[in-house]
C-alpha cells in the first residue's frame, strides 16, 4: 500500500505589509511540505525564505541520495533516510542564507523560520527553528507538535508563568533562533506515527501569533472534511483579525499508509554544526546554488513557493498558443 497524501496550502500577504516574505514549499513527489517566514525586510527576508525552500527542493530532487551517503555531513545519530535528509538540507539552508547574508550589505541580517516535515512509510520526521509551528489536529483540540524558538516561550518554561500571563509582554515576539543569521544551527525534530484520517497543520506566525490554539482548531475543525476550505478559512481569519502580517497555511491529510518497524522518536534538538561540518557544507551550498542556477537556464517549472510565477509562465505560453494559432488561421482560410 503507497503512501498517499492530501494537500492544501496558501500563503498571503495580509492586509498591511506591501510584499510577502512567506514561502510555501509543496513537495508531494517527496512528501515535503514546509513553511518558511523571513525576515530582515521586503527582499531580504523574502530572498532567505525562498533560498531555504529552494534548498529543500534540490536537496530532495537533485541531491538525495548523494547526501543519505554524505558522511562528511554525518548528523551524529541514526535516523530513516527521509529525516537525514530533511536536517541535513535545513543545516545547509541556514549555512546558504548566511553566507549570502554575509556577502551582501543589502541582505546583512536576513534570516528566516521554517517548518517542515517529511513523510515516509507510516511517520512524519517534524523539523523546525524560530516560531513557525506544526499541529495535529485531533477530534477534540489542536495539539502543538512543536515549540517556539521565542524569548518568551523560553522565559514562560524558566519562571513556570501562563501563556496568558505572558501574552502581555513587551518583546514576547522576540524569536531566539532562526535560519541564516548565525553560521551554524540547532535544529529540534521529532518523529511520530501517522494514520489513515490524521490531519496535521503547518503556519507561519501570522497564524498563530493573532489566533489561540482553541481559536485555530475551532476553525480548523468545522474544514475537516475539506482541507482546500481549511487553508482558506484560516488565512482568511488571520485577515479578519487585522491582517498585520503575511500568512502560510498548509493543511495535510493523510490517506492512506505502508506500515513499517519505524519507532517513534521523542523531541531532540540535532546540535550546531563543529567547524569541520561547516566547511563542508560550503562546498554543498555551492553545489546547490549551481543546481538552481542550472535550473533557471533551463527554465524547469518552479513547483514550490506561491504558484505566482508559474501562473505568469502559463499564461505567457497561453498567449503565444493563442498568437499562433490565430496566425496558422489567417494564413490558411484567408
Amino acid at each position: 500500500m503507497p503512501l498517499r497524501i492530501k494537500v492544501a496550502g496558501k500563503t498571503d500577504k495580509g492586509l498591511v505589509r506591501p510584499g510577502n516574505e512567506d514561502y510555501l514549499h509543496l513537495d508531494p513527489d517527496n512528501h515535503v511540505y514546509a513553511v518558511c517566514d523571513g525576515m530582515g525586510g521586503h527582499q531580504a527576508g523574502e530572498v532567505a525564505s525562498m533560498l531555504a525552500g529552494e534548498t529543500l527542493r534540490n536537496s530532495f530532487n537533485v541531491f538525495q541520495k548523494e547526501l543519505i551517503e554524505a558522511p562528511e555531513l554525518d548528523i551524529g545519530r541514526i535516523l530513516p533516510p527521509s529525516s537525514e535528509v530533511l536536517l541535513k538540507a535545513i543545516r545547509l539552508a541556514n549555512r546558504a542564507i548566511y553566507t549570502m547574508a554575509a556577502s551582501d550589505s543589502a541582505k546583512s541580517g536576513m534570516g528566516t523560520t521554517v517548518v517542515a516535515t517529511v513523510f515516509e512509510a507510516d511517520i512524519a520526521t517534524i523539523a523546525h527553528v524560530g516560531d513557525s509551528r506544526a499541529y495535529r489536529l485531533d477530534k477534540t483540540m489542536l495539539v502543538p507538535l512543536t515549540r517556539d524558538h521565542s524569548w518568551i516561550e523560553e522565559f514562560q518554561e524558566a519562571q513556570g508563568i501562563s501563556r496568558e500571563e505572558a501574552s502581555s509582554f513587551v518583546g514576547k515576539n522576540v524569536i531566539t533562533r532562526a535560519l541564516g543569521v548565525r553560521e551554524n544551527v540547532e535544529v529540534d525534530y521529532r518523529i511520530i506515527k501517522v494514520n489513515p484520517g490524521d490531519v496535521f497543520l503547518l503556519c507561519s506566525d501570522g497564524l498563530c501569533g493573532f489566533a489561540d490554539d482553541d481559536e485555530i482548531y475551532e476553525v480548523a475543525r468545522r474544514s475537516r472534511d475539506n482541507i482546500e476550505k481549511m487553508t482558506e478559512d484560516l488565512v482568511q481569519m488571520a485577515n479578519d483579525r487585522g491582517g498585520a502580517d503575511n500568512v502560510t497555511v498548509i493543511a495535510l491529510e493523510i490517506l492512506e499508509v505502508k506500515e513499517s518497524p519505524l519507532p517513534d522518536i521523542k523531541v531532540a534538538t540535532l546540535p550546531a554544526e563543529s567547524a569541520q561540518v561547516l566547511a563542508v557544507e560550503d562546498t554543498w551550498v555551492e553545489k546547490l546554488r549551481l543546481a538552481g542556477a542550472e535550473k533557471e537556464e533551463s527554465g524547469s517549472p518552479d513547483v514550490t513557493g506561491s504558484g505566482s510565477h508559474k501562473s505568469y509562465l502559463f499564461g505567457i505560453f497561453f498567449v503565444f498558443v493563442i498568437l499562433a494559432a490565430l496566425i496558422i488561421y489567417f494564413t490558411q482560410f484567408r
